[in-house]
């Protein structure tokens, strides 16, 4: 049997794929081509964009060629005041909470609510007829008693003449001086419940125990109030004067003391609580003899007069207690005070020039600040500082420029 080749057939979709080395497909090498002339494309535009931005910020960032337009401050010689600032709450000197001493029917309330009284105006009214009753009848027992006791001392009299003329035994004489002496004894007695019912009877009047202002009606016409009770008829606030308690921490406490010590009367201010608006000035009165362990202050006790009563019991304010003052120190505007970091400087004006000086800034009252590094005279930039730099060129306004930068930061 002969052996016959075997017969192959190619099949056309299925081909073999290209040897290793052989050139890629025209398509894929238009496509990297294009990809990489896309990526250049957008780099260059980039670049572009940069160049333009940078041309356009240089002038701003060079300073500008014309003269920067400021304000200017000149610095003072003067005197600043050492505060210590602290909250404080307004506590008036006397606050009296009225209840009744006796047990009655409430019969008239004299006082309006918020009226200011004066010590010894009527305030509340309790009936007083079961109180004079029982007056009356201590009063008449004190007066037969009265009598009584004049009675054994005319007995002790004659029995003192009988005595004398040997007419009576001593026994009698000295019983009769023993019941003097209990009917003295029966007098004072009386006498006391007079005086305790004439008090029952003047609790009944109540008045105000001193000046101030009446809160609200706590009580009507028609209530009984008792004895024992804890209702109150009236609370009275004094006003003027009035005090403020405050704080100080201990670290300055030895400031303080050191100036009362010579018998100086220190004065504090006190400020609303936006710190805007002054209330009122007042002095030191004293201060509490412990510090505070739980927060490191001393509480402090100012007076004020308060006359126009803008103080208000109980109200939160801000004070500022004038320790010390400084004389004769260097003054500037606060505005004009400029930081680097912990470094403060100021831009000094010498030939239409702005040139950097640092300072040393110390105590700040009133919108000035004591420094150290400049002189009295000087004049310095109040103004411009986002435009400023060392040794630029200045124009001076002579009116207000918007606020645009607070902060400067030396070059």
């Amino acid at each position: 049997m002969e052996n016959k080749p075997l017969a192959t057939s190619i099949d056309p979709q299925h081909q073999l794929p290209p040897a290793p080395g052989s050139p890629k497909p025209l398509w894929k090498r238009l496509l990297s081509w294009g990809l990489l002339l896309l990526v250049i494309i957008v780099i260059l535009l980039l670049l572009f964009r940069h160049h333009d931005e940078s041309k356009s910020a240089a002038p701003s960032r060079r300073g500008m060629t014309g003269p920067v337009t400021i304000t200017t401050a000149t610095a003072q010689k003067g005197n600043v005041g050492v505060y210590l600032e602290s909250i404080g709450t307004v506590t008036p000197v006397y606050t009296d909470s009225i209840t009744s001493q006796v047990t009655g029917l409430v019969i008239q309330v004299h006082y309006k609510e918020g009226q200011l009284v004066h010590k010894g105006e009527p305030l509340v009214e309790i009936d007083p007829r079961p109180f004079e009753a029982t007056l009356l009848q201590a009063q008449g027992a004190l007066e037969r008693d009265i009598n009584i006791l004049a009675q054994a001392t005319m007995d002790l009299d004659r029995y003192r003449e009988a005595w004398a003329k040997n007419s009576i035994q001593k026994q009698l004489l000295d019983d009769q001086e023993k019941i003097v002496l209990q009917d003295e004894g029966t007098v004072k007695n009386d006498q006391g419940t007079v005086q305790f019912d004439q008090v029952q009877v003047d609790f009944c009047h109540i008045t105000s125990p001193i000046d101030g202002r009446v809160g609200l009606r706590l009580v009507d016409p028609g209530n009984v109030v008792q004895s024992a009770g804890t209702t109150v008829l009236a609370v009275i606030t004094q006003l003027q004067p009035i005090t403020v308690i405050f704080t100080a921490a201990e670290d300055s406490v030895e400031q303080v003391q050191a100036q009362t010590r010579r018998g100086k009367q220190l004065s504090v201010d006190a400020f609303d609580r936006g710190q805007l608006k002054k209330l009122g000035t007042g002095k030191l009165l004293t201060f509490d003899n412990q510090i505070d362990t739980t927060t490191g202050t001393l509480k402090m006790r100012a007076l004020f007069g308060n006359k126009d009563d803008s103080l208000f019991p109980n109200e939160f304010v801000n004070t500022r207690l004038l320790v010390n003052t400084l004389q004769g120190v260097t003054l500037i505007p606060t505005s004009a005070i400029q930081h680097n970091g912990q470094t403060a400087f100021v831009y000094v004006i010498q030939n239409d020039t702005a040139q950097i000086r640092n300072i040393k800034p110390g105590v700040a009252d009133e919108g000035n600040t004591a420094v150290e590094g400049i002189n009295p005279g000087d004049v310095v930039a109040d103004s411009s500082f986002d435009k400023l730099q060392n040794n630029s060129k200045i124009g001076v306004s002579k009116q207000p420029l918007p606020a645009a930068s607070t902060e400067s930061q030396a070059p």
